[in-house]
C-alpha cells in the first residue's frame, strides 16, 4: 500500500523530475549547481517513499543535508524555494538562538512546535478558500439582516403581500452590495474581543518550557465578551466572512492533517549550525566540560534529527521523517568538529562556491526576482522609467566584487549595498522629478561609486 499526503490534493511537485527541480530552481537561485542538485534528489527521494508499501516506507529515512559556504552564497534561498516549490512546512530556525534544556533560552524542540503552527496556518488557510463562497453567501445574509429594517406583521393587511415585498427590497438591496453601491453605507456589527490580558512570566521559565498554552488554560474565559464596532459595509463584509469561514472549518481536522504534512513532508532548516560546533572539546584543548551554547545544544538536536516525538498543543508530532537542512560558514571551525552522533545525522554534504564578479551579473538581471528588475519596478511607481546598460551592470559587479575582496566578503548582499548606495540620489528626488526616463551607464556609476571604493577606509563603513 502506498503512502500519500492525507486531505491534500496532488502537487505539481510530485511530476517533477530532479532535472525540473533544478530547472525551477535556477529562476531564482544563480549557480551553486551541486547544493541544488542534492536538494532535489532529497525532494525526489520523498516522492519515491510515498509510493512503497507501507512496511518498507517506515523504514526509509530522509537524508539530511549539511551545507557548506560562505554567507550570502544562496544556502538559505535554496532550501526556503525548494520548500515553497514542494508547498511543503518550511522554518528557518538559527542553532546559536537555542540552549541546553535547564537554561534560560529557546529550547530546540520549539523549532518542531514552529513548524506545526506554520503547518496548520497552511492548512487553516486552504480549508477556508475551500468554504469562501459557501461563507461569503452567509456573510452576505447576515449583512442584509443589518441593512434591512426589521419586517413587522401588518396590521389588519395581507401578511403574504407584506412578505413579498419585503422579499423583493431585500433582493434589490443584495443587488446593491454586489454592485458596490453600498460601500459608503455604516453598519452596527457585534465583535468578538479576541485581545488576551497580559501575564508577566517569571525569568528562567517559558510557556514552552512549562507546557502550558495560556489560552487554552484560560478556556472560554473571554470568548463570550463582544463589543459594538460602526464600520463600512465591506468590511463589515469581510469581517462575516471570516466569521463564517471560521465556523464552518473543522479545526480538528485541521490539526490532524497538519500533523500529518509535517511529518510526511516538512522542512527545517538550521542556519548558523557551525557556531554551535565545539572547537575545544573536539581539538581536545582547554580541558572545559561541554559548552552550554554549543555541544549541550548539539545533543538536544541529536534526536529531534534522529527522529523522536515531540509533544505540541496540536497534538504528538514525529520527527522521523522530516527533512534537515543544515547550513554554515564553517570559517573558524569544520564539520568534523560537531559532535559524531551529528555528524552521522548529516550524510549529504554540499560546499557552495564563493560568488564571482559574473555570478554577480547574473544575479543583477537573469532571477525573476533580480535586484535590477527589483528597482525598475519601484521606482516605476513613481512614473519613473529607469534602465541600466550592460556596461552599468557590469561596472556594479566590478565594484562589489572588488569590495568583497578588501572588506569581509558577504556575498550577494553585497549587492543590496551598492545598489542602495547608487540610486541613493534617484530614490530621493524620483517623486519631484515627474514623467521622465533615467538611463543608468558605466558613467553614473563610476561617478557615484569610484570615489568610495578607492578609499578603503570609508568603504568598510559605507559599502
Amino acid at each position: 500500500m502506498a503512502i500519500f499526503l492525507p486531505e491534500r490534493t496532488a502537487s505539481a511537485i510530485d511530476t517533477l523530475t530532479p532535472r525540473q527541480i533544478v530547472t525551477e530552481l535556477d529562476k531564482y537561485v544563480v549557480g551553486q549547481a551541486k547544493a541544488k542538485r542534492a536538494v532535489a534528489i532529497a525532494i525526489r527521494n520523498r516522492i519515491r517513499r510515498q509510493r512503497l508499501p507501507s512496511d518498507m516506507a517506515d523504514d526509509v529515512i530522509p537524508k539530511n543535508i549539511l551545507m557548506i559556504g560562505p554567507t550570502g552564497v544562496g544556502k538559505t534561498e535554496i532550501a526556503r524555494r525548494l520548500a515553497r516549490l514542494a508547498q511543503s512546512p518550511f522554518v528557518k530556525v538559527e542553532a546559536s538562538k537555542f540552549t541546553e534544556v535547564g537554561y534560560v533560552g529557546r529550547d530546540v524542540e520549539s523549532m518542531v512546535r514552529d513548524l506545526v503552527e506554520l503547518a496548520v496556518d497552511m492548512v487553516r488557510a486552504e480549508k477556508a478558500e475551500e468554504v469562501r463562497d459557501k461563507a461569503r453567501r452567509s456573510a452576505e445574509e447576515r449583512l442584509l439582516d443589518l441593512l434591512l429594517p426589521p419586517v413587522r406583521p401588518p396590521v389588519g393587511g395581507d401578511e403574504t403581500v407584506a412578505r413579498e415585498q419585503a422579499s423583493r427590497t431585500r433582493e434589490r438591496m443584495r443587488e446593491q452590495l454586489k454592485e458596490g453601491r453600498l460601500e459608503d453605507r455604516v453598519v452596527e456589527l457585534d465583535v468578538r474581543d479576541t485581545a488576551m490580558p497580559s501575564f508577566e512570566v517569571i525569568a528562567g521559565t517559558s510557556v514552552e518550557e512549562i507546557g502550558i498554552n495560556l489560552k487554552d488554560m484560560m478556556g472560554n474565559m473571554f470568548q463570550g465578551r463582544t463589543k459594538t464596532r460602526r464600520l463600512r459595509v465591506p468590511e463589515a463584509l469581510e469581517h462575516l466572512v471570516a466569521e463564517e469561514q471560521a465556523k464552518l472549518v473543522d479545526m480538528e481536522s485541521v490539526s490532524r492533517t497538519a500533523i500529518q504534512r509535517v511529518e510526511q513532508s516538512g522542512i527545517i532548516f538550521i542556519d548558523e549550525i557551525d557556531k554551535i560546533a565545539s572547537r575545544d572539546a573536539m581539538s581536545g584543548g582547554g580541558g572545559h566540560g561541554p559548552d552550554v551554547s554549543r555541544e549541550g545544544v548539539q545533543r538536544d538536536i541529536l534526536p529531534i534529527v534522529e527522529g523522536t516525538t515531540v509533544n505540541t498543543k496540536h497534538g504528538m508530532v514525529k520527527t522521523d521523517h522530516i527533512l534537515f537542512i543544515a547550513a554554515g560558514a564553517f570559517h573558524i571551525s569544520k564539520p568534523s568538529d560537531l559532535i559524531p552522533e551529528l555528524q552521522g545525522r548529516f550524510p549529504i554534504r554540499v560546499e557552495l562556491e564563493p560568488l564571482t564578479r559574473d555570478d554577480f551579473v547574473r544575479i543583477l538581471t537573469e532571477p525573476r526576482n533580480a535586484l535590477v528588475k527589483q528597482y525598475m519596478a519601484l521606482l516605476g511607481t513613481e512614473d519613473l522609467t529607469l534602465t541600466f546598460t550592460p556596461g552599468a551592470i557590469g561596472r556594479i559587479a566590478d565594484f562589489a566584487a572588488r569590495v568583497n575582496e578588501i572588506n569581509e566578503n558577504i556575498g550577494a548582499r553585497r549587492l543590496h549595498t551598492v545598489m542602495e548606495r547608487l540610486l541613493d540620489e534617484v530614490s530621493f528626488e524620483a517623486p519631484d522629478l515627474g514623467r521622465q526616463s533615467l538611463s543608468i551607464d558605466e558613467a553614473y556609476v563610476d561617478r557615484m561609486l569610484a570615489d568610495i571604493v578607492r578609499n578603503e577606509d570609508l568603504s568598510r563603513y559605507i559599502l
